[in-house]
């Protein structure tokens, strides 16, 4: 196995370099609460003064996870749902609408996902391709994910949340590592990083990495036929040509191969340049452009979609007095080329879609304790066309480690191709497919009753308009995808921290949603409801992270998820619980892990059309080397 190779690599840079020491940081409870987001404001804003359902993945909380992937390190969000399909393919939402598995893994269209600024959402099926979407996790920031609509920043598809994955500065991340894990029903990753500096201003990385995935299993035993295997390199390079200036220049190209019913190749290719320019504390702007090409080819089918994206976004921050005022507008160009089967078409097979924004918000400081902010995103899309995104916020923050929140938000999903130009032997396109809307009330407290304790409590009720059905025709093709559902939801989202002793750390949180499907059409199919959702109503996730003597880590993360009923489409999944486990010890420059992964043995986590897929209790043997 590839893995066992790179030992002797492993060893031979201990032999030629002069290690520096490595250090690694567990932010306080103070410390985070003081980490400043910017996916809620689109401006640095402290945890602790943020007046939405925000939680933060550090780097810590995924080392201390074992996580080994970017969707595993979802898995760290309480209020997340995060359910894997099969080896390789996943569905993740935030408040609800995991839609139906596919080929490419789950319809969840309502969610909105960038990496360093970079939208991952793809407009072919309105989602992500979280099979492709892998980061070298030494070198994430943190992870922001925001629950409750955030289109009047981020624009059309943040409905129900916003994932914002942030890499370090290149100059966090100078001199080298290098990690190994291997193990029976887990497969290899390895991974190898580098970063050095070209000045005193200038600074940059490089790494790769690989991943081969085994099969998971059938219901009946059989071997599930869908391994798989991914390889993926990039850079980063940041840049500080003047005291207020930065530039940051980076990239990546991967490429997959995916057993499953149909095979699966995938690659792509991204680049972007970001310059920041700092006026005062209080006031600056930011310019990005990226340029992002993807394709996706099923050989057996005869099936490829190669999408080419180039974006353009600025915003500009200032004061006014008691005001903080950020605008900002973008441009997105999309070319999607596709080479049609005889029974999966998209008409037409080549189509330019083009992304116009604009977008306003003002916070007011009203005295010490309240911050009103009130925000409006216009964008034009080829599909529906001008849509309006609108949102109000008001936060109290009292004197003492507490806050208060409440906010009303709309938000929309642009139609996707998958929506209006599906052409099958069994469905018919839909030029006239709309945008699906939401209003969504939202309230929240965070509070810090004690250094050692911090705690956040959200709740929210949102009504869906225009939701996607399936109708049945009359006439040939028999059906076709319309605007005729509509949806109410409601729930909670409880998530805490706690040092509970110098040496140890609890972290997680609890999740109960609610919601209900209506029809109103009578053509609407009774497949419909559950095509658009499959979601538990209760989840929890506890992580625990102990530093014992010797210098050895003891971790455990373990998560209970709610059974997702039974449908016209699906059959039930029952309810599960169980845990990861993580047993490391650091000597000198190296760490030696041990992880064991699903301890309470295999289960199927959410529904194929072709076959449930067991996910398998799995261990791991990991060793990482930093110089």
């Amino acid at each position: 196995m590839f893995a066992v190779s790179l030992i002797p690599i492993l060893g031979a840079l201990v032999l030629s370099q002069d290690p520096a020491p490595a250090t690694l940081k567990n932010l306080t409870l103070a410390e985070l609460m003081d980490v400043e987001i910017t996916s809620v404001a689109r401006t640095a804003t402290p945890l602790s003064e943020t007046a939405a359902a925000v939680e933060v993945i550090t780097r810590e909380d995924i080392r201390r996870s074992g996580a080994t992937t970017l969707a595993e390190a979802l898995r760290l969000a309480p209020n997340l749902q995060v359910a894997q399909v099969n080896a390789h393919d996943w569905a993740i939402t935030a408040r609800g609408f995991n839609g139906a598995s596919v080929n490419t893994g789950s319809l969840a269209d309502k969610l909105l996902v960038m990496i360093d600024g970079r939208s991952v959402y793809t407009p072919l099926f309105a989602g992500v391709f979280w099979d492709v979407q892998h980061v070298a996790l030494e070198d994430i920031e943190r992870i922001e994910v925001v629950s409750g609509p955030g289109g009047t920043l981020w624009g059309a598809n943040a409905v129900n949340g916003v994932i914002n994955v942030i890499t370090k500065h290149a100059q966090q991340t100078q001199g080298g590592i290098a990690s190994v894990s291997a193990g029976p029903l887990a497969g290899e990753n390895a991974m190898i990083r580098y970063g050095g500096a070209f000045g005193p201003r200038s600074f940059y990385r490089v790494y790769g990495q690989r991943i081969e995935g085994d099969s998971t299993r059938r219901l009946n035993g059989a071997d599930g036929a869908d391994a798989w295997d991914f390889t993926q390199g990039g850079f980063r390079t940041d840049w500080q040509p003047a005291e207020r200036d930065t530039l940051t220049v980076q990239g990546d190209a991967y490429e997959a191969h995916e057993n499953t019913p149909e095979a699966v190749y995938a690659n792509g290719q991204n680049a972007l340049a970001r310059w920041t320019h700092t006026i005062s504390p209080s006031s600056g702007w930011v310019a990005q452009f990226y340029l992002d090409r993807t394709v996706r080819t099923f050989p057996a089918v005869r099936f490829r979609e190669e999408l080419q994206t180039a974006d353009f976004d600025f915003q500009h921050r200032f004061p006014i007095r008691a005001h903080s005022i950020v605008w900002g507008a973008g441009y997105r160009h999309m070319r999607d080329d596709l080479r049609n089967s005889a029974a999966f078409t998209f008409l037409p097979a080549r189509k330019t879609m083009r992304l116009v924004t604009a977008f306003v918000q003002d916070e007011l400081s009203i005295g010490n304790a309240l911050k009103l902010t009130g925000g409006v995103k216009l964008e034009h899309n080829d599909f529906s066309g001008l849509e309006a995104q609108p949102s109000v916020r008001l936060a109290w923050t009292p004197p003492g480690h507490t806050m208060a929140w409440a906010a009303i938000s709309r938000a929309v999903r642009s139609p996707s191709r998958f929506d209006a130009d599906l052409s099958t032997r069994t469905t018919a396109p839909n030029p006239d497919f709309a945008s699906e809307t939401v209003v969504a009330y939202e309230a929240g407290y965070r509070v810090r009753p004690r250094e050692s304790l911090s705690l956040s409590l959200s709740a929210f009720y949102n009504r869906y308009d225009d939701l996607r059905s399936i109708n049945v025709r009359a006439t040939r093709p028999a059906l076709i995808f319309a605007n005729d559902q509509t949806a109410n939801s409601y729930g909670i989202e409880l998530s805490g921290r706690l040092q509970a002793a110098s040496w140890w750390r609890l972290r997680g949180g609890y999740t109960h949603t609610e919601k209900t499907l209506r029809a109103t059409n009578p053509a609407v199919s009774p497949i419909s409801a559950p095509f658009e959702a499959q979601d538990p109503r209760n989840q929890m996730t506890v992580q625990s992270t102990m530093d014992l003597p010797y210098d050895v880590q003891f971790d455990l993360v373990a998560r209970y998820v709610g059974e997702l009923e039974q449908t016209a489409l699906n059959p039930r999944i029952p309810s599960y619980a169980t845990a990861d486990m993580r047993l490391a010890r650091r000597i000198s420059r190296w760490e030696l892990a041990l992880l064991a992964r699903n301890l309470a043995g295999p289960q199927p986590q959410f529904s194929s059309p072709v076959a449930w897929y067991e996910i398998p209790r799995s261990f791991v043997a990991q060793v990482t080397f930093a110089w």
